[in-house]
Order: structure tokens, then C-alpha cells, then sequence
């Protein structure tokens, strides 16, 4: 009980002081404030199996694989925020197998996986230590659970740690509770889950045997090598891969980082040698090298004497190959030049309207005082930029170094006079595209890692510039899907399989209709759009429905609202629908609050696809890089045990943008999304065609 006053008190006293940054603090001490965190063996900024309260820089994103007796373990963890880092991992347990159903399985080793959160409450100072509060395992099973509070301190090259947790963390009970000491209820600790797992217990916080951990990690003169003492609070007798043999509660370790890569190698319990190897890089800091002409210069470039001197064939041309922006009309009044079109190459809408703005500044006769550009999306105006020609050139050329170029022009809603003179030429009615698609699963009863690629082939007709015809193959040129053992689970659901089906679906044909659908979209007001559809919607409904969207420019805050009606598509056919039908629609609201940066927070409330009701909440970061990471929850009246496994719908996304893997400006995105476990309540309608993906670029978030 000594040693749980002691550092209860240390952590009490440093809460009481203020603080510094870390940064400044390592560089007067003399060590490298550039370094990073080491990873620790089931992921997370840590030493071997114990975290520490350190934390990463913003941004950064480790994925980490390793290798340690009975187990392995891959995860990934990424810094989220300065002060939150999160952690997903999966764990190989070599020594019990997925199910004792070799039909099921055959012989793969059993896979659990896990999420982890740590949050930083005080930072490092020069006298003072990081203070850190983590959680692991929550939202599984449970069998890693811990809860934990740890202080961080350097000196020199020295790193101290020392922590108090409890669950996985505290197995070996060195030390007693001190909140058993407030009330009994800490003094045990609940099952490692309830239910079907995928919820966070609570009830077991901070309960049960204790144990102080902690350790020392020591910067070699070796530049990158850095040596670690651990002291564990586990004794391993309870574990996964059952009771494991302890000779010493001491482990050792040694990490050596080279650029963006970390190599470790470790001695643990007295009697067990692992290795790791993980890769970072920071979201906020990646970037692709560019091979782009730079922005024109005013200097060499006379402008037309008059429209009628003008070489539109030319300014077109240079739109397009130096501007990356596709005319498909214009229209002059008076003094205002309006040109409509797509912006095909830049994300950065600064970048982007600067770049035309050059152009057009080049171009067009003095007489034209005013351009206004004006994105569209499916032959609609969307987004108009109005520039102040006079102002723009002084700032462009500049004539005066006070002048911020970005003042010389506004963003705003296209004005009715805009929307009534925009007609698009029409060079043909029929639309072709296509995009490469991948599906993954991990953690699957046949195989760990299973894979699905190849093309969605897009097609379509204009009927007129807002009414069109559109359908989409999907053709799959690889793929180990045949493993599949079986393709429905045979746990009981009260649920319509609205989702659980999907295997069916996925694997039902090399090349399949993936949708066709006839579609309308129009702006009904200002800020206010419209659409409505009907035909085969998604891979497993087909319906009708219509969607609402206000969105103001720049705005904070948009809203929408759907309404559809669905049947389910049968899987052995490819036109052919099940019985089953439903109304499913949502309203939804598009949060980015300017007191949380680069944050866009969703919520949509309505009835799902199994006729549940509820809501789900989608959260996503964006850093400086245009990667985003998103993650999202749907509560609905479907219990726990009605859910099934995992107990409520959940998932995370990677969002990263083309532009990264090209050497030329680009815009789109690839998505990679992860479910922990997929089922039947809390599922959405996935619409071939999304409002606020169409007026992104109203209040761009994506782009």
C-alpha cells in the first residue's frame, strides 16, 4: 500500500502545477525532442507490455507487427489529437484454435481483437512529468482489458515511467486498490465481457487486483538504439493463450529506429525472446512530390484589347491544362465575366480560384472588371468564387505588398442570374467511368486476411442536363473469397438478415450490376438542393426515394433529411428482389464546429434498414496532409443480445487522397474501411448518390 500512496501523491502534485511544452523542456535538458515514442508489443506509444504517458506527435500513425511466444500481434495507433492517441490491434493466439469446428476454421489459430485509448491530462514540463489515463481492450472481448494511470519524466537521456493499473495490467496484484479502500464495489472485478462483447464495461473500471508497472529507457550514444528495463504488473496466469510460465516479472528490450522505421528485439518473463518491426509517418507532414508548371506570371502576358480580340480557344485550353478547370459555359454581362465548370485537378480551393484567376487575368480585356467562377456538379451550379479583377492583379502581380490575394475575391452562393444564364453545352448524353474498388475482411473463421479487387464500370445517359439514366458493373478480377466455408452464420437474430447476407452477395458472380437507376437533382432555392431516384440503389436494396439538403456557403452547419422505400434484391439474381421491404430515411445534421478544427461530426437520426430506430454518429478528423480518419456508431431500440455479436453497428475509415500517389495535382479519394463485426442492426441504406457529397464543394471538408 506504500507504493500506491507514493504515486497517488506524485500524481496528485503534478496536477497542481502548470505547465510547458515538452519540446522546450527536452531541448534544455540535451536530448533529442525529435525522437519518437517507442511502440509497445500490443501497440501504443509504451515500453514492452506496459504504456507509458507518453504521446506521439499529432498525426502520427504506427502500424506495428509483433512477434512474442504464444502470440502476435498486429496493430496499428495513431495520434489523433495532441492529447488522445486511439489503438486497434489484432492478436494471434498460436496456442488455441479459432473454433474446435474444423468444418468452420480448419486449423486457423484463434484471432481477437481489440481498441485502445489513452488521453493525455498534463503535460511534460521542466519540472513537472507527462500524466496519462488509458484504457485497453474496450469494445471486445475484453481479455487484454486495463485500465491505467501513469507519469512520464526525462532527464538527459534517462526516461523514467511508472503506472498503477488494474485488469490486465494489475493481474499479479503487487499492490492493493486504493479506491477498494473508498468503497468495496472496486475491490472485485466483473467478467471480462457480457453479451456478445463489442461494449465498454463500465462496471469493470478501475476494479479488482492492482498493480504498480513501470520502467526505464535509456538513449545509447548509438545514434536510433535505445535499451529498455520494464518492470510488469501482469503474472500471466489468467491469460488468452493460458497460464504462462513467469521466471521474472523484469523484462528487457532494445529499439532501434532508422528514419521511419522501428526494429525491436526483447527478452520478457525470464524465459521468452520476441521481435518487432513497426513503420510510422506523420498525417499531418506526408506529402508527394509534384511535377506541376508553377502559377502564371502577370508580367509576360497582355491582356486582350477587347472580347472580341479574345482567343477563347486558347483561354479555354489553358483553363484546362494550367488551371485544371473544364469549361462547359460562359456567359458576359456588362462587366462581369461568368465561366461554369469543374475543377479537375486542385484540392486547395485557394490554390485552385488563384490559378484560374491568373489565367483569366492574362486574358481577358480591362474592360471586364469582374470574374465570377462557378462550380458545378451534374450540369447544377453549385459554388460560385467572385473575383475583384482590379484587386487580383495588384495582388498578383505584386504591385502592392500589402494586398493579401485572397481578399481580392469571396466565395458565395450562385445568384439567381447565374443559375438562370448557365447553359451547359451538351457535347454528349452518355457518361462513361470507371474506379478501381477493393474489399478486405480480417479476422475471418476461413482465413485472417481476406480480399476482393477490381472495377466498377459506370455508364449512363442524359435525358437533360439535371435527369439521367445510370448503372454500375462490378467486375472482380481478384479475389480469394472462395474460401468461404459457409456463407450465413447460423446465430439466431430477431432482426430481418438485412446485412448478414452479405457473402451471398459479394461472391455471387464475377461480373454483377452493382446499380441501375434513373435520377434527378436540381437547386430549388437558394442554399437548398433536391434529388430524387428509383431503381437497384446498392449491392442488396433497390427502391425509390428523394433527399433534401440545406447547406449554406462556408457554412458551419447543413442539414438534410431522406426517405426511401426498399425491397431487398435477391442474391441468386441479378433484377430479381425477396419479399422483404422497408422504409428507411434519416435526418441528418453535418456539423464542423470552428472550435474544433478539421473536425466534421455527422448525426443522422431515423429508421434503419431492419425497421430499427435510432441514431449514428460519425466523427471525422482531417489533417493538414487531406488524410482523414473517421469512425462511427449506431444506437438504435435493438439490444445487445437481439444485436448479436459485437452488440452494436461501429466501424472506422481511412479516407486518403489521390493527389498523394500522384505526381501530378489530382483530386478523389480511396477509402479503407474497417468493421470490427458486421450485422443486421443499425444499417443504413447505402445511396448510389449523397447530397452533401454532391455540393461538397459548398463547405468542403473531403476536398
Amino acid at each position: 500500500m506504500k507504493a500506491t500512496r507514493i504515486f497517488v501523491s506524485l500524481v496528485l502534485a503534478s496536477s497542481l502545477h502548470t505547465t510547458s511544452t515538452y519540446a522546450s523542456q527536452t531541448s534544455s535538458l540535451g536530448v533529442d525532442s525529435n525522437r519518437k515514442p517507442t511502440q509497445m508489443v500490443r501497440g501504443g506509444t509504451g515500453l514492452l507490455q506496459t504504456p507509458t504517458a507518453r504521446m506521439a506527435k499529432e498525426g502520427d500513425f504506427s502500424v506495428n507487427y509483433n512477434d512474442i511466444g504464444e502470440y502476435r500481434f498486429w496493430s496499428a495507433s495513431l495520434q489523433l489529437f495532441p492529447w488522445m492517441e486511439s489503438t486497434v490491434r489484432y492478436t494471434d493466439v498460436r496456442t488455441r484454435r479459432y473454433s474446435r469446428f474444423e468444418g468452420f476454421s480448419g486449423d486457423q489459430t484463434l484471432k481477437d481483437k481489440g481498441i485502445d485509448v489513452k488521453f493525455r491530462l498534463l503535460q511534460e514540463s521542466y519540472y513537472l512529468p507527462d500524466l496519462s489515463i488509458g484504457f485497453t481492450d474496450i469494445g471486445g472481448t475484453g481479455f487484454f482489458a486495463s485500465e491505467f494511470v501513469n507519469i512520464s519524466k526525462r532527464f538527459r537521456q534517462l526516461d523514467f515511467h511508472i503506472g498503477i493499473g488494474t485488469g490486465y495490467l494489475g493481474a499479479s496484484g503487487n499492490t492493493s486498490n486504493p479506491l477498494c479502500e473508498l468503497t468495496e464495489s472496486f475491490c472485485d472485478r466483473p467478467a471480462s465481457f457480457s453479451g456478445s462483447g463489442g461494449q465498454v464495461e463500465f462496471g469493470a473500471f478501475f476494479k479488482g487486483p492492482t498493480s504498480i508497472f513501470g520502467g526505464i529507457e535509456y538513449q545509447t550514444p548509438i545514434n536510433g538504439l535505445q535499451l529498455t528495463l520494464e518492470y510488469d504488473g501482469n503474472d500471466y496466469i489468467n491469460d488468452r493463450a493460458g497460464q504462462l510460465k513467469q521466471d521474472s516479472q523484469w523484462n528487457v528490450g532494445a529499439v532501434y529506429q532508422y528514419e521511419n522505421w522501428d526494429f525491436s528485439l526483447n527478452y520478457q518473463r525470464g524465459n521468452t525472446l520476441g521481435f518487432g518491426v513497426s513503420y510510422s509517418f506523420n498525417m499531418h507532414t506526408i506529402t508527394q512530390a509534384k511535377f506541376d508548371n508553377p502559377p502564371r506570371s502577370l508580367v509576360d502576358f497582355t491582356p486582350a484589347q477587347s472580347l472580341e480580340d479574345l482567343n477563347r480557344e486558347r483561354l479555354y485550353a489553358d483553363l484546362v491544362n494550367q488551371g485544371s478547370f473544364l469549361i462547359n459555359a460562359t456567359h458576359q454581362y456588362n462587366d462581369e465575366m461568368t465561366f461554369y465548370g469543374v475543377q479537375l485537378g486542385y484540392r486547395d480551393h485557394d490554390e485552385a480560384t488563384q490559378r484560374v484567376g491568373r489565367i483569366l487575368a492574362s486574358e481577358l480585356p480591362e474592360s471586364i472588371t469582374t470574374y465570377n467562377i462557378v462550380e458545378t456538379a451534374a450540369s447544377t451550379p453549385i459554388v460560385a468564387t467572385k473575383i475583384n479583377a482590379k484587386d487580383f492583379k495588384i495582388a498578383a502581380s505584386y504591385s502592392r505588398l500589402e494586398t493579401a490575394i485572397a481578399k481580392t475575391y469571396e466565395r458565395i452562393d450562385p445568384s439567381n442570374n447565374m443559375v438562370e444564364n448557365f447553359d451547359p453545352n451538351k457535347l454528349s448524353g452518355f457518361l462513361l467511368s470507371s474506379e478501381a474498388f477493393w474489399i478486405q475482411t480480417f479476422g475471418n473463421p476461413e482465413d485472417f486476411y481476406l480480399y476482393q479487387g477490381g472495377a466498377y464500370i459506370n455508364t449512363g445517359y442524359l435525358f437533360e442536363s439535371n435527369f439521367s439514366v445510370r448503372t454500375g458493373l462490378k467486375v472482380t478480377l481478384i479475389e480469394n473469397f472462395d474460401k468461404f466455408n459457409f456463407k450465413v452464420d447460423g446465430q439466431e437474430s430477431p432482426l430481418p438478415r438485412v446485412r448478414t447476407f452479405v457473402r451471398e452477395y459479394v461472391t455471387r458472380s464475377k461480373v454483377s450490376m452493382e446499380n441501375a437507376y434513373l435520377h434527378w437533382f436540381d437547386r430549388i432555392a437558394p442554399n437548398v438542393y433536391a434529388q430524387a431516384y428509383g431503381g437497384y440503389l446498392e449491392t442488396m436494396f433497390g427502391g425509390v426515394g428523394g433527399e433534401l439538403l440545406y447547406s449554406p456557403v462556408n457554412g458551419q452547419v447543413a442539414f438534410g433529411i431522406d426517405v426511401n422505400f426498399v425491397k431487398q434484391r435477391d442474391f441468386d439474381s441479378e433484377t430479381a428482389f425477396f419479399d422483404y421491404q422497408a422504409m428507411t430515411g434519416h435526418v441528418t445534421m453535418y456539423w464542423q464546429p470552428k472550435f474544433l478544427p478539421d473536425i466534421q461530426l455527422t448525426v443522422s437520426a431515423g429508421q434503419f434498414l431492419a425497421k430499427d430506430k435510432g441514431v449514428n454518429i460519425d466523427f471525422a478528423k482531417r489533417f493538414d496532409s487531406g488524410i482523414i480518419v473517421g469512425a462511427y456508431a449506431a444506437f438504435t431500440d435493438v439490444s445487445a443480445q437481439d444485436y448479436g455479436e459485437g452488440s452494436f453497428t461501429k466501424g472506422f475509415y481511412l479516407s486518403i487522397p489521390f493527389d498523394l500517389f500522384s505526381f501530378a495535382p489530382a483530386k478523389g479519394r480511396g477509402n479503407i474501411p474497417w468493421i470490427p463485426i458486421g450485422r443486421d442492426g443499425g444499417q443504413m441504406l447505402q445511396r448510389p448518390i449523397k447530397l452533401r457529397n454532391l455540393t461538397e464543394s459548398r463547405s468542403p471538408f473531403y476536398d
